[in-house]
């Protein structure tokens, strides 16, 4: 039980380390909310602000996390599952040990004896040199000091560099956090005496990057990156697969079958592998509180290709983000919906009505009016619930299927405005 804990505990000071918010003891909930968002982007898994509050020790809690949650956290930090974490952490550690020769008698003793002579030397030396050496005088921060951030695109296609022009001197310290969106693995450590960083972005969306200092956010700059129309993406982390217009225009409607799925990704199984299509640019100023989304819609792998054959729509805005899912009727526990303010997830939810027959075209709907989400389905009700927050402007349109996927149809609007209105196939 204690050796577990020293590896929960490691776990935990990395993920800080990552993140750079600051002490955790004085996280808010707000701030183990992101975190579970965070790690629900890059797992697939929710973890609740309770559990990561036990994590972290911040609840009273006897038991150690269950399985799938050390599992998830596992993810998160990159490997299959705990035991394989674990084996990592071994595996730093031990590489971090001198390796040991086999020596004898006199002649161990002998080089304990030299080692011995040259440390007393280097002693000695150290002694003598710090009576001719003044210390250096300290240099007090100035976290309140002036900071310049900006950011610039050198071209309008994908995949797109960021130049970042800075100027952070006046902190009086070493070095600066550059969090590029709000993955955290998109964040680099930079000297406070450079004035230029480049970073690379794989993927369309509105992105803000942050300049932290010591925990504390000293500027903001928005990262757009828009698409020309619609984009077909294969997500592969930083090993994306761009699709060109003739491979997602299909007779049918924009999308992409099986068959060429399965040569792009040299494999038959589509399990984890996800299919995305992106609309990314100014809606008008369209207002994410006042919005109705409409599309119609299928996965079209086999169960022997995708075994849930998932389908997650990602409303983008300015602030945040509405993420819907859809999935085979067997699969629910795993969904979790996204309204911009709070996550419901399947597990502790019946998500139910979120599963559907894909052998047939699905018509989702996805509205807010009256600071209240309503999501539709084949013209029935299935959820509806109270948001606190908007996401402020709409700024894309991403449909993912977990495998191959075709959409008929996408219109975006209001009762005033309609700013996308497309019909795919013939």
């Amino acid at each position: 039980m204690q050796e577990e804990a020293l590896y929960i505990h490691t776990w935990c000071k990395t993920v800080e380390r990552s993140l750079d918010w600051g002490e955790s003891s004085s996280w808010s909930d707000h701030d183990f909310e992101k975190l579970g968002e965070l790690i629900f982007q890059k797992t697939g898994t929710l973890l609740s602000i309770t559990t990561l509050k036990r994590i972290w020790g911040r609840v009273k809690y006897n038991s150690s996390p269950t399985t799938a949650t050390l599992n998830t956290m596992a993810r998160y930090a990159g490997a299959d599952d705990w035991r394989g974490y674990k084996k990592n952490i071994a595996a730093e550690k031990r590489s971090c040990l001198p390796t040991p020769s086999p020596q004898k008698g006199i002649k161990q003793k002998g080089y304990i004896m030299a080692a011995m002579a040259m440390a007393l030397v280097v002693v000695v030396l150290g002694i003598l040199a710090a009576r001719n050496l003044t210390p250096p005088k300290a240099v007090k921060p100035n976290l309140n000091g002036p900071v310049k951030f900006s950011s610039r695109k050198v071209t309008d296609g994908l995949p797109n560099s960021v130049v970042f022009d800075y100027d952070a001197s006046a902190l009086n310290i070493d070095s600066v956090t550059l969090q590029q969106s709000w993955d955290p693995s998109r964040t680099e450590r930079i000297p406070t005496s450079g004035r230029q960083h480049t970073s690379i972005y794989y993927y369309p969306g509105y992105f803000t990057a942050k300049l932290i200092a010591n925990g504390r956010i000293k500027k903001e700059n928005p990262v757009f990156i828009k698409t020309h129309g619609w984009t077909g993406i294969i997500r592969r982390n930083n090993n994306p697969v761009y699709l060109t217009d003739n491979d997602i225009h299909q007779p049918g409607g924009m999308g992409l079958d099986s068959k060429t799925l399965a040569l792009k990704l040299s494999s038959p199984v589509f399990n984890g592998q996800w299919l995305s299509f992106y609309n990314v640019r100014e809606f008008d100023g369209l207002d994410g509180g006042n919005f109705t989304f409409e599309t119609t819609l299928r996965n079209t792998s086999g169960v022997d290709e995708s075994s849930c054959r998932k389908m997650i729509l990602y409303i983008l805005g300015k602030q945040n983000a509405i993420v819907i899912p859809l999935a085979d009727k067997g699969c629910i526990s795993d969904l979790n919906i996204f309204t911009s303010s709070d996550w419901v997830s399947g597990k502790s939810n019946d998500l139910s009505a979120f599963g559907c027959d894909f052998s047939q075209f699905q018509k989702l709907k996805c509205e807010v009016k009256d600071m209240t989400l309503s999501v539709y389905l084949n013209n029935n009700l299935i959820f509806t619930k109270p948001i606190t927050q908007t996401i402020m402007q709409i700024a894309g349109i991403c449909i993912a299927f977990e495998g191959s996927g075709e959409i008929k149809y996408v219109k975006l609007g209001n009762k005033g405005k309609i700013v996308l209105d497309d019909k795919f196939g013939k």
